[in-house]
C-alpha cells in the first residue's frame, strides 16, 4: 500500500511538473508572438510620393528607403515620384527593413520619324515599330495630294515625342447620285440608261413572276433612294 501511494505521489508531481512546463512553454510562444508582432508595421503606399516625404513616412514607423538607380518610364506618374515598390503596400514588415522603390521617368519619349509623303498605313506601321502612340488623325479632301497620304504631322519629325498626330488627305469627294426605283421597268432598257450615264449595270437573274411581263424589273440592289456612285455595282433582277 505504501508503495501504491509513494508511486502516486511522483505521479502527481511529474503530472504537476509537465503542466507546469506546457504552460511555461505556451506562454513563451504568445509572449514571443506578441513581441515580434509588436515589432512589425504595416507598409504604406508610397506610390505617388516624392523621396523627401516617403523617407520621412517610413521613418516615422522605423522603416528605411532605399532608391533604385534605375528609373523607369510611366505616363501616369510625374518624373521623380515613385512609381514602384518593394514590398507592396499593406504587407507587414519587421522595423528596420529597408523598402526599394523606383522612381518615373515619366512619359518615355522617342525621335519621331519622318512620316509626311507615306499612306497611313504604312504611317500606322512606322508608329507602332518605334512604340510611339498614335496621337489625333485630322481628315481633309483635297485633289492636291494624293488620296490616303500624310500631309502635316505634329510634332515634327527629329523631334522627340511620345505621340504623334496626323493631318490625312481623303481625296476629292466623289460625286453620288440617288438610286432611282427600277421596280416595275423594262430591265434591259432600265440598264441601257444608267449605263449611258457611267454606271456599271448587270442583270444578274430571272425569277418567274406570274401576271408579271416578262423582263420586267422585280427586285434591284441598290434599292431606290439609297446614294450611289459611278464606280457602284448596280445589280437587277427581271421577271420571266
Amino acid at each position: 500500500m505504501q508503495i501504491k501511494t509513494r508511486v502516486w505521489s511522483v505521479g502527481k508531481v511529474l503530472l504537476l511538473v509537465g503542466a507546469v512546463v506546457s504552460t511555461f512553454f505556451l506562454f513563451a510562444g504568445i509572449s514571443m508572438r506578441v513581441a515580434l508582432r509588436a515589432r512589425e508595421v504595416q507598409v504604406p503606399d508610397l506610390r505617388g510620393h516624392d523621396v523627401k516625404d516617403a523617407s520621412q513616412s517610413l521613418a516615422g514607423i522605423g522603416l528605411a528607403l532605399r532608391v533604385d538607380d534605375i528609373r523607369r518610364a510611366d505616363s501616369g506618374v510625374p518624373v521623380g515620384r515613385i512609381m514602384q515598390q518593394d514590398p507592396p503596400a499593406g504587407v507587414q514588415a519587421r522595423r528596420q527593413r529597408t523598402i526599394r522603390v523606383w522612381l518615373s521617368a515619366g512619359v518615355a519619349s522617342i525621335t519621331v520619324p519622318a512620316l509626311v509623303g507615306q499612306t497611313e498605313r504604312t504611317a500606322r506601321i512606322r508608329l507602332d515599330q518605334d512604340s510611339l502612340a498614335l496621337g489625333s488623325v485630322t481628315e481633309f479632301r483635297s485633289p492636291e495630294y494624293p488620296t490616303d497620304v500624310i500631309v502635316a504631322q505634329e510634332p515634327p519629325p527629329s523631334t522627340r515625342a511620345a505621340q504623334v498626330s496626323l493631318l490625312v488627305n481623303r481625296g476629292e469627294q466623289a460625286a453620288t447620285f440617288v438610286m432611282p426605283d427600277l421596280i416595275g421597268l423594262i430591265g434591259e432598257r432600265a440598264a441601257d440608261v444608267l449605263r449611258a450615264r457611267g454606271f456599271r449595270v448587270s442583270i444578274v437573274g430571272q425569277q418567274p413572276y406570274p401576271g408579271v411581263p416578262a423582263g420586267t424589273v422585280v427586285r434591284q440592289q441598290p434599292a431606290g433612294g439609297f446614294q450611289v456612285g459611278p464606280s457602284e455595282a448596280i445589280s437587277i433582277e427581271v421577271s420571266r
